[in-house]
């Protein structure tokens, strides 16, 4: 095992690749009675577009099968897994996001029999055309339910325009009519190829002796058989100004206007802890420009252009990222209008100080550090940051030696006005003929 102590956190962490490939990571904190586990297959929604690992020629999957996929693999043969993690005293659960697919459970006793479990559902799928026709209907109703939502509705509405010809532009649970095409011989195929350990870790947090787990983990692992390990060949399209949709407006069962700008990022390809400085520089460029203590959002709110639905994000992933600006309002045209010269003037702003920069810089690490204490947030940061090669507990230092010029450097390089795109949603009737 290869071990790392980070002195300043008082952290440390066990890692090993298996024989096999997959990547363990570990996590002992022996003053906590809990224990974390989570198993992250780096596969998602956006995947849709892939060489099988038995294949030599690429094919496209229908929409939401990454997420089809996850529901799919608690139901074994005879039994679901959640009968599992009850008998031992665990609760267990899963998500799928648009580049990763977890599972998940935490314990305070049983921690090798409840890991053993996580490791044998997943790794043992069961898949039947019955099975697989019920499972369309549960997840039809889900996907209606979330066609109902505004807020759903305003966030997907501008991943459409800004990645038409994206996956991403997709529910995560695909469409209603996507998720007919799917089929067992298609989940097997996308689990064949991406539930491989060569393409998983999983990690362990919690009251445990790391050295005891390790040997839990590869003594599971050395009586399972698994295809030869092979690069996964995707294709996502590439990052494109020209596709970008400026401008679009729907009308929904709403008590006032919602409205959404968003920015996006070209440069798909940062890795590491690239991507992880740009996390950091758009979330402070956004704090300082929008936070509850600038003079924009002071304005906007005392003239009623937002109200406390007001926020904003940087979301970054595998192969994208762009910022994101929300409120309802009841002038959609005008907060538009205010939001993007904010954006577009950044660099003549009042609110870019180093006074205002080294407050928020202060704040952002105390809120890492606060994070640091939750056993979940550690693991399912940790494991996504895995896949990029960047490291959960190097995210301070990184915070640390950033600069107001490198926010301004940032700044100079995503605000740009093509790059930009509102979606709008407003009451029934109120559109402009």
């Amino acid at each position: 095992m290869n071990k790392v102590h980070y002195e300043a956190l008082n952290e440390t962490v066990y890692t090993e690749v298996l024989e096999n490939g997959l990547r363990v990571v570990l996590i002992p904190k022996d003053k906590y009675s809990k224990t974390y586990g989570i198993f992250t297959t780096d596969f998602g929604s956006i995947d849709n577009q892939f060489v099988p690992i038995n294949g030599d020629k690429e094919i496209k999957i229908p929409d939401g099968i990454a997420h089809f996929l996850e529901h799919k693999l608690f139901e074994g043969e005879d039994h679901d897994a959640f009968e599992d993690f009850a008998k031992y005293g665990a609760s267990a659960n899963a998500f799928t996001s648009f580049t990763r697919t977890s599972y998940l459970f935490s314990a305070t006793d049983n921690i090798a029999e409840n890991t053993n479990s996580l490791l044998d559902f997943v790794q043992d799928p069961h898949f039947t055309a019955e099975g697989t026709e019920k499972e369309k209907g549960i997840i039809a109703q889900e996907i209606r339910m979330y066609e109902d939502n505004p807020g759903w509705q305003l966030f997907y509405g501008l991943l459409r325009n800004l990645y038409p010809e994206h996956p991403l532009s997709v529910d995560i649970a695909g469409t209603v009519d996507s998720i007919q095409a799917i089929s067992p011989e298609l989940l097997q195929i996308c689990y064949d190829t991406f539930y491989h350990p060569s393409n998983m870790n999983i990690l362990m947090i919690g009251n445990f002796v790391p050295e005891e787990m390790m040997e839990t983990i590869k003594q599971n692992q050395a009586g399972k058989t698994f295809l030869p390990a092979k690069p996964i060949r995707r294709t996502l399209p590439p990052a494109s100004i020209q596709d970008i949709i400026p401008y679009k407006e729907i009308e929904m069962d709403v008590q006032r206007p919602k409205v959404m700008l968003g920015v996006k990022g070209l440069d798909t390809d940062v890795t590491g802890n690239q991507a992880e400085k740009y996390k950091i520089y758009g979330s402070l460029l956004l704090e300082l420009l929008f936070g509850r203590s600038s003079t924009h959002f002071i304005e906007l709110y005392d003239n009623g252009l937002i109200d406390d639905s007001f926020g904003y994000s940087f979301n970054l992933d595998r192969s994208f990222h762009f910022m994101a600006v929300e409120s309802d309002t009841e002038e959609p045209k005008l907060l538009e209008e205010k939001l993007k010269r904010i954006l577009l003037d950044w660099e003549t702003d009042a609110n870019l100080t180093n006074e205002k920069f080294d407050l928020l810089k202060k704040s952002m690490i105390g809120e890492q550090l606060q994070a640091f204490n939750s056993l979940e947030y550690i693991a399912n940061h940790y494991s996504t940051l895995l896949f990029s090669g960047a490291e959960l507990f190097e995210v301070v230092p990184l915070i640390e030696e950033t600069s107001l010029e490198d926010i301004r450097r940032f700044a100079q390089g995503y605000l740009k006005e093509q790059s930009m795109s509102t979606y709008v949603i407003v009451q029934k009737g109120a559109m402009q003929q």
